[in-house]
């Protein structure tokens, strides 16, 4: 299992990030240290996001993170109440899935259940 993924955003940008990063079920977790004043944190259970702070944050085109949600169904339905539109893609491994921008512009694949 991958522990965390660091993703740049603008701070400004923090408060709707971690918004968006709740209706996938993580929650805001206090950064240690120093690293308090350059980022912001979301967790859910052993997994971290990583919001680093920058002043022209990089999204990339095609890179992106992949979450297994609990309940696919009700997580698209919180995105789209929510405003964001989740892209469907084919299923692989027989898991349904989709992709959806948060707001600081990154990509992020949606999954029922992941392989294997």
């Amino acid at each position: 299992m991958i522990q965390h993924v660091a993703l740049e955003v603008r701070e400004a940008d923090v408060p709707a990030c971690e918004r968006f990063w709740a209706l996938l079920g993580f929650d805001p977790v206090v950064a240690p240290g120093e690293l308090a004043q350059r980022s912001a944190w979301v967790q859910r259970g052993g997994q971290q996001i990583h919001l680093l702070f920058a002043d022209a944050p990089v999204a990339l085109p095609q890179g992106h993170v992949a979450v297994v949600v609990e309940d696919y169904d009700a997580t698209l339905a919180a995105l789209r109440s929510a405003g964001f539109e989740p892209e469907p893609r084919a299923e692989y491994w027989g898991s349904p899935r989709c992709f959806v921008r948060c707001p600081a512009g990154h990509r992020v694949e949606l999954m029922a259940f992941g392989p294997g």
